[in-house]
């Protein structure tokens, strides 16, 4: 369920930070992107769900990944917790960025 939340959470982020963060991220790195405009428009109309979503996937994925830190393999805890901090990467200069 963990993973369920953060995955959601991070498509969220990510289409958030779509329209202004990840260009600019990209461009620095020389890499082109044309191709995130058509998420962008989407995700700049729909900024509001997408901020609604990507708080309770990556909130409900941080609670998750808390409670069953001694129950879950630690392979996956560490995988669903680097993918957990991407998405919360993500969200954030999707926020900050716009």
């Amino acid at each position: 369920m963990a993973a369920l939340l953060t995955l959601s959470g991070l498509g969220a982020a990510f289409g958030l930070a779509a329209c202004c963060a990840l260009p600019f991220l990209f461009a620095g790195l020389g890499l082109g992107t044309a191709w995130l405009a058509g998420i962008a428009l989407f995700a700049l109309y729909h900024r509001t769900a997408f901020i609604a979503v990507a708080l309770i996937g990556l909130g409900g994925a941080a609670v998750l990944l808390w409670r069953q830190r001694r129950t879950i393999k630690p392979g996956a805890w560490a995988l669903t917790g680097a993918v957990w901090l991407i998405g919360v990467v993500l969200f954030y200069y999707g926020y900050t960025y716009v």
